[in-house]
């Protein structure tokens, strides 16, 4: 894979989308606003980056970013995505998006909504736990000692095996926390959500690595 395409460029699209140029890849970035909004991101990042419209980014996209709210998540195309990985970073945030109350009562997740709007698709869950800056700051090679893991949750196998090599070559360990039905288990108000990667959770500028042992042990903790 050597195009990654992003439904969304704000603070996680625009991280991932960093660490994805600093990882070889090229970029194709889109918002719901237009392309000439995303100007300035595109010359951040370099000649590896250009800017289209959504569907442009869903098609050139060899694997594509969903990072949009949850509210939105109906306007994601689905045919330009058949077929492909489709990472879903997103979490449902009711003050935000308003009440869902499929979700307010457990009978589904956010993913699993992104997929029945995307049903040739193989969306995993991915990067909706930890918080943009120390997306950024705690990238490390593969191998190093204090390097991160980041919980991935899909229905595909091959989905989520794509999806752990697209995260190790920007800088993170994928650990598999299951099907999106699973993926509840690191949203907002679990243990495995944020504050594993916070050296002090009043300070949310300071990072810490969050190992696959510190991980596991949040995850458990959801029930």
């Amino acid at each position: 894979m050597t195009t990654v395409g992003f439904i969304g460029s704000g603070h996680i699209g625009g991280t991932v989308a960093r660490l994805a140029v600093n990882a070889g890849y090229d970029v194709v970035l889109s918002n719901s606003r237009g392309p000439e909004t995303l100007a300035d991101l595109v010359d951040e990042l370099g000649p590896q980056a250009s800017a289209g419209t959504v569907e442009a980014a869903a098609r050139a996209g060899d694997l594509v970013v969903v990072t949009i709210p949850l509210k939105a998540y109906r306007s994601v195309p689905a045919a330009p995505l058949a077929g492909k990985l489709v990472i879903d970073t997103n979490n449902y945030y009711p003050e935000r998006d308003g009440q869902f109350p499929e979700l307010d009562d457990g009978a589904t997740t956010s993913s699993e909504l992104l997929q029945r709007q995307l049903p040739e698709a193989r969306v995993v869950k991915a990067f909706n736990n930890i918080f943009f800056k120390h997306l950024l700051a705690l990238a490390r090679p593969t191998g190093a000692a204090d390097r991160s893991a980041l919980p991935i949750a899909g229905d595909d196998p091959q989905a989520k095996s794509a999806a752990t090599a697209f995260l190790d070559r920007i800088g993170y360990d994928a650990f598999d926390a299951g099907a999106l039905a699973d993926s509840w288990r690191f949203q907002p108000d679990t243990p495995a959500y944020g504050v594993i990667y916070s050296a002090d959770p009043t300070n949310w500028e300071q990072a810490a690595p969050g190992d696959i042992g510190k991980l596991r042990a949040a995850l458990a903790k959801a029930g």
